[in-house]
């Protein structure tokens, strides 16, 4: 459920763009105003502003945009004027390049896409690379995280929520025999289940571990695998049951202790917020008892505490 606000009576692609190109001109820029269009336009319009924009002034609007912003500011306004597999695409071409080298980023948006997503995320990124993904996963990436990223953006799968009750138990007994019952862990059985099944089949999964084994399937990969590995099937499965508060705990992760983690902050607040940041919110609430909202106004400030408020919409 999206937290994006939008004026009830829209000005036009065109103006929007007239509006910018004035917000742009003279000495300086005008900031605010470009935060009061941009964060309110969903992908289809911001699409159509670009166009406009391309048209009327024969300049690429993101071209633009990160010659006028700079910083933080800048990073998320470039990740925010793509539209969602696109910017999907871009942060994880990022990740993955050694000179800005992020697995966890890389892992964290593979992981938490549904096949849907990721089969449209990935030809965008043939679109803006002309390279496959796989590719670059096999390129930048290695053993046995390699291999689950792999198998998980090739593998089609069912997104439904019907489960098959005995492939479920079969799964979780192959689960407890490749990591807890042995000395060592069978990562390939980690591998295939996670890789290829359905998000409900895997929270049916960790639901018949814990009640043939006494222990939840969280802590079984936790004590049996370690590193990229780990995250990535962490993630998958955090992700089948509550996506919405997985993403709760990566940012409060960001924002706790000394320090914010920026990079973190920007990427969930601008990729979720026309998925499921409604849902984020509450969830954040439950378990941190402050709003999602209060949180990023104590840990950021300026024009880049205000876009990134205008995409979190009202305050709980």
């Amino acid at each position: 459920m999206s937290t994006l606000t939008i004026p009830p009576v829209l000005s036009s692609p065109r103006d929007d763009a007239i509006q910018l190109h004035r917000a742009f001109k003279g000495f300086g820029c005008d900031t605010a105003a470009v935060i009061n269009i941009l964060a309110h336009r969903d992908a289809a319009q911001r699409a159509l502003i670009q166009q406009e924009y391309r048209a009327m002034f024969s300049e690429e609007l993101l071209k633009r945009l990160s010659s006028e912003l700079s910083g933080k500011l800048e990073t998320a306004f470039l990740l925010w004027v793509h539209d969602l597999p696109g910017r999907d695409a871009i942060i994880v071409k990022q990740a993955l390049m050694k000179e800005s080298s992020n697995p966890e980023a890389a892992t964290e948006v593979i992981c938490s896409r549904t096949p849907s997503q990721i089969q449209v995320m990935k030809q965008h990124y043939y679109g803006k690379f002309g390279i496959q993904l796989e590719l670059d996963i096999e390129s930048h990436s290695s053993g046995d995280h390699k291999r689950l990223l792999l198998a998980y953006v090739s593998t089609p799968r069912y997104e439904g929520p019907e489960v098959d009750k005995a492939m479920v138990e079969n799964d979780a007994r192959a689960l407890y025999h490749a990591g807890e019952k042995r000395l060592g862990t069978d990562e390939k059985t980690f591998i295939l289940t996670f890789g290829g099944r359905s998000a409900a089949h895997l929270k049916a999964v960790d639901d018949a571990y814990h009640s043939m084994y006494g222990n939840s399937l969280k802590k079984a990969i936790k004590r049996e695998t370690s590193g990229h590995f780990r995250h990535g099937l962490l993630t998958i499965l955090q992700c089948a049951e509550n996506p919405a508060k997985y993403f709760a705990k990566v940012l409060h992760k960001a924002m706790k202790g000394l320090g914010t983690n920026d990079t973190t902050l920007i990427r969930v607040i601008v990729t979720r917020t026309e998925i499921d940041m409604q849902y984020i919110k509450a969830e954040y609430l439950k378990k941190y008892k402050k709003t999602l909202n209060d949180a990023v106004h104590s840990e950021t400030s300026g024009h880049y505490r205000a876009f990134l408020l205008a995409l979190l919409g009202p305050n709980q």
